[in-house]
């Protein structure tokens, strides 16, 4: 395609600092929706389908969305997986496009180098918008194609084989008789990709305990460009200079070193810096891991700032002293909230020299600074000159900081639960997610199996259920010849249920998620004699077994009057935040006769979470008095509850299963299935080498069997 098109200069004034609060833009920049906590769309979103995750946005026991990139598993048995992150530096292109897109693809890769990746086997997906045919657009678009395509990638040995674009990027309208138009600047999203060896080393923004040192690796080497930053944004300015990726080279020493580092097991964190710049990239840091923070910014004050310090150097000026001071103000505010490319690391202070050398080995510790250390006093503190400049509670950043997330889902969904969630948003009393087991996961509870034919389960589902490839690993993994039987082969006789010994019906999203869909589930069964008569058999028989999860559990619940000794047993309805949860929830096991959860009892494990309809609603079906509990939410401290968001459904008493008498049919609405592996949550102080306490609860089923 050929076309005669000019390139367009643009220009901005200069940053004006003057008389900005350090106490104001702090808050300012993390209430900004681009660096503000995206909660309120992560927890709507299921991210635990397929029980093939490693790392979702949640990070630490306090589920903080954070993540630099996502990881996931390439299957049940190994640690091999792939990293996929994102970068995006559209606001940039407004003055300077092919800058904008060098600085996307290098975010998306300090992004993705939370993960142990080697650069050469990262692929890019590039999506390209622009608004062509406007003055200057087209130029700028290829322009930066040519400097991303042509120069970046290659300089930095990855390709790009797939991508799109969107060229018509502008709205026009008409309003009042006068014609309106908005045309959006050339813009680059990025994705990332890497297949990677073993998750397992994979870093998060979580600040760890002990005597700890924050380092960071700045590749803008010094230069605090400001345009279109958040800072800038906030202050309702632009800025005539933009970040950019001047040296691909650096990048390159960056991704070697902190593997490097990685392989040394140096590195507690690592976070890295973009929107917010290095303000936003430790407050991140510091709620994942409740911890305050020290954040000393002299060394990058001092850097290069040209500030005299004497009268001398000022002449006869009698308010030297004041120029000085605004100047290093000035500079603290860059220093800041520059968003130059960069990473923060964290590592123990006991080998920080060693740290440094091997950012020197790289080529890259002129630049890099011991900038602070993690602190017990819940406070984030900037210093500079031996004094703190700025101080704030952890709690009341983290609170600024998921703000806006609140507010929309306080308009979206139940706005008593969008309230209570963020009421214990960064509350220091809150001990986060933990483990406590009254039993040895290491333990092999199942039988030998010792000339005993394998029993078989039918892995049952029905329309759009997808957990069933999880479930029916964990249960082959037990001991059981597992079988995926759908309801169509129930219905045309291509199988029967005394065929098997036991079922589980699986979770998901049957029927397209629709509103009640567990219960349009069972209703096929009852109003279809031959499959009522097939499944009330089966119930009858005393040597069978069976679990339904989620909406297996909406279902199972709904077959209540032919399962022997449910009938007290509730309908699940809407959840009381009238919404979809997905989270890692802590539970306790009850006591209980469930066969699924013998021994487990008192035990209080994190467990995946995926449903819109768990709410256990006694006012529609079954006694709340006589049911058989089997499990419930409990709280970080332990306590059963209601409150959300530790019960995401609001149950009364924190009830999320339910047993018969004889213990042979449970239903649950969280997902163990999809969390039987330590690697598979996305916190646990587990060993991500073995298998899950919830691996338990499948081999119990094996050894009730014999």
């Amino acid at each position: 395609m050929h076309r005669d098109v000019q390139r367009v200069a643009r220009t901005a004034a200069p940053l004006k600092l003057d008389d900005v609060a350090l106490d104001k833009v702090a808050f300012d920049v993390l209430r900004h929706p681009t660096v503000a906590s995206k909660r309120f769309l992560i927890t709507i979103g299921d991210r635990t389908v397929g029980g093939l995750d490693h790392r979702d946005q949640m990070v630490g026991p306090w589920q903080v969305p954070v993540a630099d990139c996502a990881v996931t598993l390439a299957d049940y048995a190994g640690f091999a997986g792939e990293a996929m992150s994102m970068g995006e530096r559209t606001p940039l292109a407004s003055l300077d496009a092919p800058a904008a897109g060098r600085m996307a693809v290098g975010e998306a890769i300090t992004n993705l180098l939370a993960a142990p990746i080697e650069l050469p086997r990262v692929k890019l997906s590039c999506n390209w918008m622009a608004a062509c045919g406007e003055p200057g657009e087209d130029a700028a678009l290829y322009d930066t194609v040519k400097a991303v395509g042509m120069a970046l990638c290659p300089a930095l040995g990855i390709s790009v084989p797939v991508g799109k674009d969107s060229l018509s990027m502008r709205t026009r309208w008409s309003e009042g008789g006068a014609a309106k138009q908005v045309t959006a600047p050339v813009s680059l999203i990025v994705s990332a990709f890497a297949s990677i060896a073993d998750v397992r080393p994979t870093l998060t923004p979580q600040l760890k305990a002990g005597d700890t040192t924050l380092v960071l690796v700045d590749l803008g080497q010094g230069q605090r460009r400001m345009g279109g930053s958040m800072l800038a944004q906030v202050l309702n300015q632009f800025g005539d200079r933009v970040p950019d990726l001047d040296d691909p080279a650096l990048l390159k020493s960056l991704v070697a070193a902190v593997n490097e580092l990685r392989g040394q097991g140096r590195l507690l964190a690592y976070h890295d810096r973009s929107d917010g710049g290095l303000w936003a990239t430790v407050c991140e840091m510091a709620f994942a891991g409740h911890r305050g923070v020290d954040l000393n910014v002299d060394l990058l004050v001092t850097e290069g700032d040209g500030i005299a310090d004497s009268r001398a150097d000022y002449g006869d000026s009698k308010n030297w002293a004041a120029q000085v001071s605004a100047r290093r103000h000035e500079l603290t505010l860059q220093a800041l909230f520059n968003e130059e490319l960069g990473v923060v690391l964290q590592v123990p202070t006991a080998v920080r020299n060693e740290v440094m050398q091997v950012l020197r080995a790289h080529g890259l510790s002129r630049h890099s600074h011991f900038i602070g250390k993690a602190n017990d006093r819940g406070v984030v503190e900037v210093w500079r000159d031996t004094k703190p400049v700025f101080s704030a509670s952890l709690r009341d950043l983290h609170r600024a900081w998921d703000e806006v997330s609140s507010r929309i889902a306080a308009l979206r969904d139940n706005p008593a639960c969008a309230e209570a969630e963020h009421a214990v948003a960064g509350a220091a009393d809150d001990p986060g997610l933990h483990l406590h087991l009254t039993f040895d996961p290491a333990d092999d509870v199942a039988a030998p199996f010792i000339g005993k034919a394998t029993p078989k389960v039918a892995i049952l589902r029905e329309q759009g259920v997808n957990s069933h490839v999880e479930m029916s690993y964990a249960m082959a993994k037990a001991g059981f010849e597992t079988f995926d039987v759908h309801m169509s082969d129930l219905q045309s006789g291509r199988a029967r249920l005394d065929m098997f010994q036991g079922f589980v019906a699986c979770g998901g999203f049957s029927y397209g998620d629709t509103l009640g869909a567990g219960e349009g589930w069972a209703r096929s069964v009852m109003f279809n004699p031959v499959l009522a008569e097939q499944f009330a058999a089966f119930f009858g028989r005393s040597d069978t077994f069976a679990l339904g999860v989620c909406n297996g559990c909406q279902m199972m619940a709904a077959l209540a009057p032919i399962i022997p000794g449910a009938q007290a047993w509730p309908k699940f309805t809407r959840n009381k935040s009238e919404q979809f949860e997905a989270r890692l929830s802590l539970v306790e096991v009850l006591p209980s006769p469930s066969i699924f959860f013998a021994g487990m009892e008192g035990s209080r494990i994190p467990i995946a979470v995926a449903h819109g309809e768990g709410f256990a609603d006694f006012s529609q079906r079954g006694d709340a008095k006589a049911v058989h509990r089997a499990m419930r939410f409990v709280d970080h401290h332990g306590r059963p509850t209601e409150a959300y968001p530790f019960n995401p459904n609001g149950s009364p008493d924190g009830l999320t299963s339910v047993t018969t008498g004889d213990g042979r049919f449970t239903v649950l609405m969280p997902h163990p299935e999809r969390v039987f592996r330590n690697v598979q949550m996305s916190w646990t102080s587990g060993d991500l080498s073995e298998l899950s306490p919830w691996m338990r609860m499948f081999r119990n089923a094996r050894r009730w069997v014999g």
